[in-house]
Parts: C-alpha cells; structure tokens; sequence
C-alpha cells in the first residue's frame, strides 16, 4: 500500500507510518486543532456500499470497550470508502518487540502478562465481543509499561470491507482455534489463542510449525508437544494448565479468561512452594445444551455375568456364538460397539436404536424418534454419546445410558451413515441427498459440506488422524476430502459396481471397501508431500469369495483382519497381509447387512435381516 503519510483522515493529519499488517496499516496521526497524539489505523480495503453499516455498527463496539488493559477507540470514519479507526497512542511499542521470537521468558513475567491480558479479555467478553487476533503484537506496552490489548474486533471490521485474503491471514493462523479454523469463533477461542502465546513466551517458540494449511491441520487434530519436553524443569502444574488453555474442544478450556489467569498464576507457584490444590485444575463445566447426563462409570450399567474380555473362556473356537440379541423386531441395517467393549448399539427397520450389555444381551436403552428404518449407529469417542441416521433424513445424538433424544440434526434426504470424528468434536453424515455434512456434536451446527457426489452416499469412513474423510456411494467411486477445508484430494474407481462401505486401516494406510460386484477392496494410501495430501493410491488385494453382494466391511483393531458380511447370508473373515479367506461365518439364515469388531479384537458382532445381531469369536484367539 502506498504511505499516506501528510494526508488528513477526519480531524487527524498522518504524521509517518509506524506499522503494516495484513489488513491495515497504523500511522501516528495529529489531531489538527487541539495537536494531540493518537494512532491512526487505516484499513487497506474500501468499503462496499452495503458494507458501510455494519462496520459502523461494529465500531461502535469498540467504542464501548474502555478498560485499563485495552487500547482505546477514540473515533472512526470513513473517508472516500476508507475506513479508519483513531486510538491512543502506545508509545513503548508491542510485546513482540520487546521479546523477539526464540527467547523464553520467565515465568513470573509470563504469569504478569497473563493476568492483565486475561482481566481484559474478560471484560471484552462480558461485553459480548472477541478479540480473534490475539498475538504479541497485538499486545501494546502503555506508558506506565501497563500492557494494553490492541485491534479488538479488526478481524470482523476487516471482513466487513470484505477484505479476506487468505494469504495474509497465515500471519495470525499460528494462534487460532480450532472453531475459528473453522469460522465458529466464540470467548473460548481467545483464551486457546492466548494459550499459544503462554507457550510460546515460556518455550521460545510455537507449538505448531508450516505453511497457512498445515497449520490449520495442526490446530484441529494436533495435540502440542508437552512443555516438559522443551522445558523438563516446568512444573506438572503449569503444563497442565497451558494444556487445559489449548484443549481442541472448546468446552475443554476453562470456563474463564480469568480462570484461565488464576489457575496460571497458582500453578506457577508450585515452583517455587507448593503443588496446586486437585480443585484449582478443573475442565470447565459441560454446556447447558447437553441437558442429559453424561454416561460415567458410575451410572453405566455394569454387567452381572462375565465381563467381554473373560468370554473367551466360555469357547476359544473362531466362530463359537457368544449370544444372540433378539431384540429388533426388523431387519438389523447397523450394529456398533461402544469404546468400552461392554454395550452395543443396533439399528433396525422397526425405526428404533437399541442400546443392549454386550454380554447379558439385556436392554440398557430403547432410543425411539425415527420416523423410518435406522440405516446407521455410531458412537462419541468416549462412549458418552450415540448418533444415529434414519431414511427419515434426521441425524440424531442420544443419551445412551436413557435413550433420551439430545440433538437432531437435519438433512435434504434419508440418511445412510453417521460417523463420529476421532477427535469427538465432529459427526459426518450423508445419504440420499448426495451432500455429505460434517456439523458440531455438541451444537448441532453445520461446519462443512461436500457436494462432489452425484450419487447416493452409502457410506464414509474418518482416517484415523481425522485429516481425511472418504465416501462411497450409488456408483463404484471412492473421493477422499480434507475435513478441514472441504477440498476434495483424491478420487479412484476400484470396483465395477456400487459401492456399499468402506473403511480405514487402524493405521490409516489402507481403505477397505465393499460392493454390489462381490469384492472387497483393499487400496493402500500413502501420504503426498505435506500432512494434507494423499497419493496416487494402491490397490493391493481383490478379496473374493462372497456369491451375492458385499454390504458391510471392517478391519480389526491391530489391523491383521478385515472382516466382511454379504446378501450371501455368510460373513468372511480375511488376512489383510495376504488376502487369503481364512475362517466364514454361516449363523445367520438369511442375508448379513452389517459388521463391527469388538476393541478387544476377540469378538464380532454381525447383524442380519433376519432381525438378530450376533456376538462370535475372532480369529485372533487361533
């Protein structure tokens, strides 16, 4: 941009440049009558014309902010399309350069630093606003060296002059959330923001490293490395602390900037005196939306017989019956274990999700709400939550442990498969609609959709890292599509015919899949030339043996098996090394439309039209 420097903006004459950023640029100005000093930010866009009012609208919030650790906005306009806004002057310069990047700071200086950028963040936030661009050199130092917190709101002010390049915004990705990664900013994204920093100021650098979209990956599937490994000689407490500040789920974080601040500056006590009392370091309380409780190990129904990992010595056989769940009075379209190995979910034709003891065979919860067939069941990570899909085009969250309905979210058609992110924050949904959604499990709010189908989706698998998400679906394509951007990176055709399911290899390399041409697939995926690209994939074996088609496959936990069940009413078990058939299942009487492995490893659940869900013994005992 060119230096404006000696061109009047309002009241205020442009003294000399004194900073650039990627949206605007700050000079000292001159009030023209009264001679006073002020900072001048001058934002490098132009202002649409039906941009006008929401910038003015949200520079008058910023008006409103006057606090000890904010800079102040003294006045804004708009001169020939430009917007500027006038603030006091800081005349010691920012955090950044008094501290450059690569020197560590001591923590008693850190734990100052926080408190007075914390009580400002607070303040802003019980005003309703975020900041969205904390960094050090948005951290000012005030004339009695007070540290003062400067371009609050310039983020939304940019983007209301439709300033969005994305390039300069790789200056600011390092210290953004993971919801604001993906354009849900909220409080809780300031205080992960202001994480980084801490982390930074105490180790010399940040957490994470690479170009605008590697990072971004980082953010949202990444967990930093521990500050003990960079400094073994901080204590548990403020590494916990730091690590609560940079959980990827919001509601992880503290409930606070100021609990954030408290807990620090207590934690840095410990290194000096004692630890920190148990009650200091605590999650923040779960939100109000989720009015169900969560399934604890004190409310889960414990089961009276033997618990699954002591079933194997009822029979060591491969294929010895376990038990048979009856409970469905329609054919059973999906069946799912839970993390802990001790419940199932199964859905069925007669539009009900039930939740049974994987080792009794007793009912724990009836989930009913569906208006058609459940076509799909899939649990939270940590076993707290389930998630079905209906033919009634709904997506719904449930309590398991009560059956009670906690979200429903909404498609344009029925909904074929549901799959839960490994991170627990994200569910993925598609069907006959032909768009797959990714949306937030707690709120129920859309975060991407993919629309590169022109068929029905059958269903999708999440990579084990929760970079990828692949889909299969009315027609013998498999696309694989970043889930942080929504850009599609790969596309193959193995099979001849519709593909009913697919499924990641434990360690994320290969991708089972399923079709209406008798085969299973399996394809090795090798990763391209950064952490977000994939290339040219590998198909490794043709598995055949099945007479009708395959609709259901899934690899075994320590990834030697694949499993698979067909309309030929038998379900296959594989060697994944070599391809060869090495055990069939022939229990059910009719066709088999679901599989799952226990997380043990010793056991599978197979479901079938007939309206039974089976649990037999895996290969891994031979």
């Amino acid at each position: 941009m060119a230096d404006r420097a000696g061109q009047q903006l309002g009241h205020y004459r442009l003294v000399r440049l004194l900073g650039e950023g990627g949206f605007a640029q700050v000079y000292l100005g001159e009030h023209i009558h009264l001679g006073s000093q002020a900072a001048i930010k001058v934002l490098h866009s132009q202002l649409a014309s039906d941009d006008v009012d929401k910038f003015l609208q949200e520079a008058r919030n910023l008006v409103r902010l006057i606090h000890p650790n904010i800079v102040r906005v003294l006045d804004f306009g708009i001169e020939e399309k430009t917007p500027f806004l006038v603030m006091d002057f800081a005349p010691n310069g920012t955090l950044r350069q008094r501290h450059p990047r690569g020197v560590p700071l001591p923590l008693s200086t850190v734990v100052s630093y926080v408190k007075q950028i914390a009580d400002g963040l607070q303040f802003a936030h019980e005003e309703k606003l975020i900041h969205r661009d904390i960094k050090p050199e948005n951290m000012l130092i005030g004339r009695r060296n007070e540290i003062l917190l400067s371009d609050f709101g310039i983020a939304i002010v940019a983007q209301s002059s439709r300033y969005q390049s994305t390039q300069d915004l790789a200056g600011t990705i390092a210290y953004m959330a993971p919801e604001q990664i993906q354009a849900h900013p909220r409080p809780a994204s300031d205080q992960y923001s202001l994480g980084i920093v801490v982390y930074e100021w105490l180790t010399g650098d940040r957490p994470f490293h690479g170009g605008f979209s590697e990072i971004a990956i980082k953010h949202t599937i990444m967990p930093p490395p521990p500050l003990r490994e960079r400094i073994p000689t901080v204590s548990p407490d403020v590494e916990q602390v730091v690590l609560t500040a940079l959980a990827k789920d919001p509601k992880d974080r503290f409930g606070s900037m100021q609990a954030f601040a408290r807990a620090f500056e207590q934690a840095s006590l410990s290194d000096q005196h004692a630890h920190l009392a148990p009650t200091i370091i605590v999650k923040p309380p779960e939100p109000v939306v989720l009015a169900s409780p969560l399934v604890t190990p004190s409310n889960t129904p414990s089961s009276p017989q033997l618990p699954p990992m002591q079933l194997a010595r009822v029979s060591n056989e491969v294929g010895a019956i376990l038990h048979i769940y009856r409970g469905h009075t329609g054919r059973v379209n999906t069946v799912a274990w839970a993390p802990d190995g001790e419940r199932i979910a199964s859905g069925s034709d007669d539009k009900t999700v039930q939740i049974w003891d994987a080792v009794t065979g007793e009912k724990i919860s009836i989930c009913t709400g569906h208006a058609k067939q459940v076509n799909a069941v899939a649990w939270s990570p940590d076993g707290s939550r389930v998630v079905s899909g209906s033919s009634d085009a709904k997506a719904q969250v449930w309590d398991p442990a009560a059956g009670n309905k906690i979200i429903t979210y909404y498609h344009a058609g029925g909904v074929n498969t549901v799959k839960w992110s490994p991170n627990k924050q994200f569910i993925a949904s598609a069907g006959e609609s032909q768009e797959v959604q990714i949306w937030d499990s707690i709120q129920g709010f859309r975060v991407l959709s993919f629309r590169g189908r022109s068929h029905t989706v059958t269903d999708l698998s999440w990579s084990p890292n929760g970079v990828f998400l692949a889909s299969a679906g009315n027609d013998s394509e498999i696309q694989i599509w970043n889930t942080s951007f929504g850009q599609k990176v790969l596309s193959y055709t193995n099979h001849s015919n519709w593909v009913n399911a697919l499924c990641y290899s434990p360690d994320g390399t290969g991708l089972a899949s399923a079709s209406d041409d008798r085969s299973v697939q399996v394809t090795l995926l090798a990763p391209g030339r950064n952490l977000f690209s994939l290339q040219e994939p590998k198909s490794i074996f043709t598995l055949r043996g099945h007479s009708g088609k395959v609709f259901a496959v899934a690899w075994s936990p320590d990834g030697k098996y694949i499993v698979s069940g067909s309309l030929d009413g038998t379900v296959k078990i594989w060697d994944s090394t070599t391809g060869s058939n090495i055990y069939t299942y022939s229990g059910h009487s009719t066709k088999v439309g679901t599989v799952a492995w226990s997380p043990n490893g010793k056991m599978i659940a197979s479901g079938s039209w007939d309206g039974a869900v089976h649990i037999w013994v895996a290969p891994s005992f031979m």
